[in-house]
């Protein structure tokens, strides 16, 4: 059954925006908890940083879907942006499901986001839920982030970590870097194009958060990935076939490497091939599972 209050972390980026319309178009009340006010009248003002959050006004939530962190792509990882994005995904977490845990009135289900970057630089592995969680900076992120949710889990709220693959969307997003330099015939493999890229089209992880808000025999870990994972190479072929353009112009790895320095080797030039066994075993159907046409959904 689809619950009917949802308080959501993070309404204002990219997945919060499109999730907020999409669940009060199925009938839920809606509430956001932000650093700062909105303009929308009720929103309820936390500051993870200082472990300031309005535990009464969380009491008597169906659901609470938890998007809140940092962007990973908007800068080099200095040691000290290292530290704020793990302030930021684990600090505000851990804070917000302690204060779950202690409610009167917990709600009974939390969405957590997490990220396929769980799984680290895994080659051609298929790789479900079950997989260890891989090496670097990404992974151990991904894997703090979700262990952050234990007072939740501890309580019975039963909890999901989404584990999120690069969106695609007609703004922000994977796309967001890449097309311009696409729509200029500049576009080209990163590195030796042989990594593989999983990716989920935002209305497809629209509906999967919906989809796994619904359903009571889905918690733990689950993969928010497209079925048609691709090689880099075939992303990019792809993404300038859509936009009529050429992509012969390879970027070399060490060049990545002196532009972003450690984040090159773990967001851009990783391979990890991720499949989405528990949505798909639990009957979520993909609007767009192979790549050509969800860029040209997104794109056209």
């Amino acid at each position: 059954m689809a619950p009917a209050g949802v308080l959501i972390t993070g309404a204002s980026g990219l997945v919060g925006s499109a999730l907020v319309p999409a669940l009060e178009a199925g009938g839920a009340r809606v509430s956001r908890m932000g650093r700062r006010a909105g303009p929308e009248p009720g929103t309820l003002v936390w500051n993870p940083d200082a472990r300031s959050i309005p535990r009464p006004a969380l009491e008597g939530f169906d659901a609470v879907v938890h998007l809140a962190g940092e962007s990973i792509a908007s800068g080099r990882w200095t040691q000290a942006r290292k530290a704020r994005l793990l302030g930021s995904r684990v600090g505000g977490t851990r804070l917000l499901c302690e204060t779950l845990a202690a409610l009167e009135r917990p709600p009974r289900v939390l969405v957590s986001a997490s990220a396929t970057g769980f799984y680290g630089d895994r080659g051609g592995e298929v790789l479900d839920e079950d997989c260890l969680p891989g090496s670097g900076f990404l992974a151990g992120l991904a894997r703090a982030w979700e262990e952050s949710t234990a007072a939740a889990d501890a309580r019975g709220i039963r909890v999901v970590r989404l584990r999120i693959a690069p969106v695609l969307a007609p703004r922000g997003g994977l796309l967001a870097p890449l097309r311009l330099p696409f729509r200029l015939g500049l576009g080209g493999p990163l590195g030796s194009g042989r990594q593989w890229m999983s990716w989920i089209a935002l209305d497809d992880l629209i509906a999967a958060i919906r989809h796994v808000l619904s359903r009571d025999d889905l918690r733990g870990a689950v993969n928010a990935a497209a079925p048609g994972a691709v090689t880099n190479r075939e992303f990019t072929r792809t993404l300038a076939r859509v936009l009529c353009r050429p992509a012969i112009l390879r970027v070399p790895a060490v060049v990545l490497r002196v532009v972003l320095g450690e984040m090159a080797d773990e967001a851009l030039l990783a391979s990890t091939r991720v499949e989405p066994r528990r949505l798909v075993a639990s009957g979520f159907t993909f609007r767009d599972p192979e790549l050509e046409p969800a860029l040209r959904h997104v794109l056209t």
